[in-house]
């Protein structure tokens, strides 16, 4: 299974792992210092199927924009159907672009791991297969680096999830759009299977964990 739909929508709430439950995860205690108002910064991050990760941080007061598109592999192979054969390096990502005086960099990652998705499988999200669903914090900055790497120990030594976490934290090579139907995808298509079945329960987690994070 390599693409974000598939012939497999009848059987996805049997196989969909991270969609069922939302985990406790407790707000960084290191986090980036905000700039002061009038600033802008962004965040890339991996954590399966791009459409739902989209849909979650496009929810947040302070979220400027949401892109959807690839991390991790050369520009010419930023394809969906290149990326979907799980060669190209690539991770399906999302580029948030924010106001770090209304949200943090730190808030970002805690939506991240309690509700964007399960942190704990390897090549894979739910129904989704290969390296190109693996989770991934990419940093541009060192200050990003060191609150990504704080963060990921806090939550392993809470005992937050059973199984040790899988998200890598990587320098980011390059960040590549993804093609225009898959932009805002959720909003577009609400009555998706795959969207109705995996990425809705995340935004009713998403409501319920953090109501004051949410735009009006």
């Amino acid at each position: 299974m390599t693409y974000c739909k598939t012939l497999w929508v009848s059987i996805l709430v049997l196989l969909c792992v991270g969609c069922l439950t939302a985990a406790n995860v407790p707000p960084p205690a290191t986090d980036l210092p905000s700039p002061g108002a009038g600033k802008v910064a962004t965040a890339v991050l991996s954590g399966g199927c791009f459409w739902g990760v989209e849909a979650v941080y496009e929810r947040l007061k302070g979220v400027i924009a949401v892109v959807a598109g690839y991390a991790g592999g050369k520009a010419e192979d930023a394809h969906y159907e290149r990326v979907g054969s799980g060669r190209t390096k690539h991770a399906e990502s999302v580029q948030i672009t924010y106001d770090p005086s209304q949200i943090s960099y730190g808030k970002l990652l805690q939506v991240f791991f309690a509700v964007v998705h399960d942190p704990t499988q390897i090549d894979r999200q739910g129904p989704d297969f290969g390296p190109q669903y693996r989770s991934v914090i990419w940093y541009s900055t060192d200050g990003q680096k060191q609150v990504a790497q704080a963060y990921i120990t806090q939550i392993a030594r809470a005992h937050v999830f059973r199984d040790p976490i899988a998200t890598a934290v990587s320098l980011l090579p390059g960040f590549f759009p993804a093609e225009d139907h898959h932009q805002h995808y959720l909003q577009h298509n609400p009555n998706d299977p795959y969207i109705v079945q995996n990425d809705m329960p995340k935004l009713r987690a998403l409501e319920q964990q953090f109501p004051d994070l949410l735009k009006p």
